[in-house]
């Protein structure tokens, strides 16, 4: 496991902490995806989650991504699985794909949302959706969001991969 994990400058402006702090932890959970096998990272480990496995953790996390950053804040139409009203854990359900390519789109994801975050100011608000009141955070709120929901499922990633192969380490 040598995913590259920077922390942000100590003394860096209000961007560049934030993002900062956003990409250490999705490098982290990146780096508790190297090196597994793809059954592995489908296999299920908690009876009664079924679907945590790393495979539908990285999955989840890039329609978060998604989400936030594209629906959220842009308006871009919502579309992806996680938006499927029939099954809230749509966007976990990864049989049958290969842990490589759900990591390849969750990295490429992350590229979106940087580009994304980059051009607009830390006070822009979302587009305002009449479905979805978090449209209506700024892009401040949105990334101190995410750097809490993917801080969050890195300490699930933590446990999962020692679980599957007792690797350990915070950084």
């Amino acid at each position: 496991m040598n995913q590259p994990r920077i922390r942000p400058d100590l003394t860096g402006d209000e961007r560049t902490q934030l993002t900062g702090w956003l990409d250490l932890q999705r490098s982290i959970l990146l780096w508790k995806c190297e090196g597994l096998s793809d059954a592995d990272a489908h296999r299920a480990l908690i009876p009664t989650s079924p679907l945590m496995t790393m495979a539908g953790l990285i999955a989840h996390m890039r329609w978060v991504e998604n989400t936030w950053f594209e629906v959220m804040f842009l308006g871009r139409p919502a579309d992806g699985p996680q938006f499927d009203a029939d099954d809230d854990d749509a966007d976990m359900r990864v049989d049958g794909i290969p842990m490589a390519q759900l990591v390849e789109e969750y990295r490429a994801q992350c590229e979106i949302s940087n580009e994304i975050i980059a051009a607009h100011p830390l006070e822009h608000v979302g587009a305002q959706l009449p479905r979805y009141r978090a449209s209506h955070a700024s892009l401040r709120w949105m990334l101190v969001h995410m750097v809490e929901e993917t801080a969050r499922h890195v300490g699930h990633a933590d446990l999962l991969r020692e679980l599957l192969d007792g690797q350990r380490g915070y950084y």
